[in-house]
């Protein structure tokens, strides 16, 4: 179906959402994340998108929360075509958005289609991975929606081993339990038994959790799960950029300190000329978007 709205005779709804680069994401989050007293705002697009209440409601917490829904809507639905999203536009009636955007729309279907001629297909046996296909991602986290339209979301994942698992408590009772209202992600509690802990470690890291926290002691250096997490957190932020990863010490250590978290800021809880700031400090670290 060709889009009254466009003048092209491109067939939109054989086109999926990944043809919109990321230009016309942004350009759409700049019409749509402002909260409109005149016209609809991304919550509207949400709801048109099969969004339930409590699912819109918690995408209210992210900054962009339009290219949030978008992304979701892409991987969980098999209507996310431009078509598809250029009628829901034009249901909420926000023609105006896609009359603004019409010629990058245009362009990008039309770079998408030529790709697509321009790409020999190659036939190729079936192979099966160790990785675990995208909907055995769903369903992985204690309060998961199995449907895999609303994963579970963390402000951080906590990277402790087993014998620091009493200041891990402490951090649930200091960053969850009180006014700060952080949601942590802590692996024996909220991760569902079953699956492969290398591919389901990563999914969470890199997709699910804003932040990691990395619980530096003497047997952390031993565990061999703490150092694939560090390292793969750490592949994600080179040079700690987005300062995804946050290093806390939290008792005297006989070891040296990794040499590769050396270079990130620590949060030191064993100094007490700073221990009554430690626990504000984190959660602001952890509250940034």
């Amino acid at each position: 179906m060709a889009v009254s709205c466009c003048s092209s005779a491109i067939d939109f709804d054989s086109i999926p959402l990944t043809a919109l680069n990321g230009t016309v994401r942004k350009k759409l989050a700049l019409y749509l994340n402002p909260k409109q007293v005149s016209a609809a705002d991304w919550t509207a697009l949400a709801e048109a998108m099969g969004f339930e209440y409590l699912e819109i409601k918690n995408y209210e917490q992210y900054p962009n929360p339009t290219k949030m829904i978008l992304e979701n809507w892409e991987r969980t639905s098999t209507q996310a075509t431009v078509g598809k999203l250029l009628e829901m536009l034009t249901a909420v009636e926000r023609v105006d958005v896609i009359s603004d955007l019409q010629g990058p729309i245009e362009e990008d279907c039309k770079k998408y289609l030529k790709k697509q001629l321009q790409e020999q297909p190659v036939q190729v046996p079936k192979v099966d991975s160790c990785v675990p296909k995208t909907l055995e991602m769903n369903g992985i986290t204690i309060n998961d929606d199995p449907s895999g339209h609303m994963p579970e979301l963390f402000d951080a994942f906590i990277c402790y081993c087993h014998r620091d698992i009493d200041f891990v408590h402490e951090m649930i009772r200091q960053l969850e339990q009180t006014e700060c209202k952080l949601k942590l992600c802590v692996f024996d509690r909220d991760v569902l038994p079953g699956t492969c802990v290398w591919s389901i470690t990563s999914e969470l890291i890199e997709k699910r959790c804003k932040r990691m926290v990395v619980i530096i002691s003497d047997d952390y250096l031993d565990s061999d799960a703490c150092d694939f997490q560090t390292k793969f957190a750490l592949s994600l932020c080179p040079g700690a950029r987005s300062k995804r990863l946050i290093p806390v010490k939290y008792k005297p250590m006989k070891k040296q300190f990794p040499s590769i978290l050396r270079f990130l800021t620590l949060c030191d809880y064993t100094n007490p000329c700073t221990t009554s700031w430690f626990w504000g400090r984190l959660a602001k670290a952890l509250s940034l978007p």
